[in-house]
């Protein structure tokens, strides 16, 4: 069986884990299950079980600090030209256990700011510090291997850096001493100390070493591959060979996704745009809008415009549009109670308090014409709302609709869209009313231009209520506060 040691090893973990899980207060196959799904989630420690023991005849790449402890028969210890990273000693603060903080001195008259004599000191300890932790951690790399050592280094120039330590460890020797630590501290590469260590020892470093430098150029020419000069043309020529192969090619080259529509049409929509792209449907019947028309422009783009905070604009002439006025009027309806029996005055007080709590300017509340809001309250839908089992206004819903449904292509796709209807109820005679406050202009007469347009949207509407309370709108309407009237809409 493939990868069969590997295979029996896995079950053996499993086994293993199972016994650890029993002695635990949870007992059972299926509670042992659902831990491992859950330890599955969360990135748990399932990792496949070791064939590989620590004899084993194989090549190990680890860090320094996890070779501690550990003897190879042969190491190659690489990166040794890399400097040490002393990002910290830049800090505008630095900390120290021993000696405390030290902080930059900021002269503002002369603008200038400089060390003290606190961080300057820490500063060198930390160096100190972190210079003696990379010799320690220098010191067990090269003392891991049994019979070769193989010490890595990229240089820019060997010679010449190799020439100047020479001239530096000249300048510091003194004959039958150490190393000078002051010539340790100016190195901060682990190649540096090692080349040091080779000028001061240099009879037995010989006897020990041998020191290889490879140029750049010399690597990348042994590296370079011969030009080929075979003609491709020739090389591909299917002019003899079998049609067939001739077909399968064609085939692979001139592949496409077959559901490539699928990736392009929108997740999810609103019950506005789907309204726009039926009216562009019926308003251009002998054209076929397709999707490619929308996917670039699903969401029309609208120029943004953020009102100024209320306490910037207070003496600002600013004219209210008739969207405006019309948004304004939608929304004292939204607010009004159906349980209560208005005047004329309580739906100018409602629109008072709105300007006292904020929600609009004095100017906005000026341009509501409160008897349009009144006169909704007179209508026969108040007073059945009135005696309705159960009301709800601002209700947001969901619904998923097939996008065959609105684009003009064969897709098995669904669209999640999304709206808020404003107002349906349950009349007392489990009735299911659907309502919809429209604010358009339209001529009196002319209600059936109000349907035309909005027939789609409330469509959706009704077909969401249905979905959720699995009943039919018994009626449908459309209140226009232009007319002060409800268009009933017929199914």
């Amino acid at each position: 069986m493939p990868n069969g040691d590997l295979r029996q090893a896995n079950l053996k973990k499993l086994f293993e884990r199972a016994k650890q899980y029993e002695t635990a207060s949870f007992k059972g196959l299926y509670n042992f299950i659902k831990f491992i799904e859950k330890l599955e989630l969360s990135s748990g420690d399932l990792g496949s079980a070791k064939l590989i023991g620590e004899n084993e005849n194989v090549v190990r790449i680890m860090s320094i600090h996890k070779s501690k402890g550990l003897e190879f028969p042969v190491v190659i210890l690489a990166g040794t030209g890399k400097q040490f990273n002393l990002m910290d000693l830049n800090n505008s603060v630095l900390l120290h256990h021993d000696m405390g903080f030290g902080v930059k001195y900021i002269n503002y008259e002369r603008q200038i700011e400089y060390d003290t004599l606190s961080k300057a000191a820490i500063r060198n300890q930390i160096l100190q510090d972190t210079l003696s932790g990379e010799m320690r951690i220098l010191y067990v790399a090269l003392t891991r291997a049994n019979e070769k050592l193989i010490i890595i280094a990229s240089l820019n120039d060997a010679k010449k850096e190799m020439q100047k330590i020479r001239e530096e460890s000249e300048m510091y020797y003194i004959a039958g001493k150490k190393i000078n630590p002051v010539l340790v501290k100016k190195y901060k590469r682990y190649i540096d100390w090692i080349i040091l260590a080779s000028m001061y020892e240099n009879a037995k470093f010989q006897n020990l070493s041998t020191i290889n430098t490879i140029n750049k150029k010399d690597i990348i020419k042994e590296t370079t591959i011969e030009e080929d000069n075979t003609n491709i043309i020739e090389l591909f020529d299917c002019s003899e060979k079998d049609e067939k192969e001739q077909k399968r090619i064609a085939k692979l080259l001139e592949f496409e996704y077959a559901y490539k529509l699928s990736q392009t049409i929108p997740t999810k929509t609103s019950v506005t745009r789907v309204k726009q792209i039926r009216q562009e449907e019926l308003d251009n019947e002998d054209t076929n809008i397709y999707l490619e028309d929308f996917i670039n422009n699903e969401e029309p783009k609208e120029d943004i415009d953020f009102k100024k905070p209320q306490f910037l604009r207070k003496d600002e002439q600013e004219n209210i549009s008739s969207a405006q006025k019309g948004t304004l009027i939608h929304m004292c309806m939204q607010r009004l109670d159906y349980r209560k029996d208005y005047s004329l005055k309580d739906i100018q007080d409602l629109i008072q308090e709105l300007q006292a709590k904020n929600i609009i300017t004095e100017k906005e509340a000026n341009a509501i014409n409160a008897e349009k809001v009144y006169k909704f309250t007179q209508t026969t839908i108040w007073k059945n709302m009135k005696e309705a089992k159960e009301v709800y206004q601002e209700k947001p819903f969901y619904i998923n609709i097939p996008a065959k449904e609105i684009y003009k292509e064969d897709i098995d796709e669904t669209i999640l869209v999304q709206g808020i209807i404003d107002l349906y109820y349950i009349d007392k005679n489990d009735n299911l009313v659907l309502v919809d406050y429209k604010t358009d202009y339209v001529e009196k007469g002319k209600e059936a231009e109000l349907i035309y347009k909005y027939k789609e949207q409330l469509n959706l509407y009704s077909r969401a209520l249905e979905k959720a309370l699995n009943k039919k709108p018994y009626k449908t309407y459309i209140y226009s506060t232009f007319l002060n009237k409800a268009i009933e809409l017929k199914s």
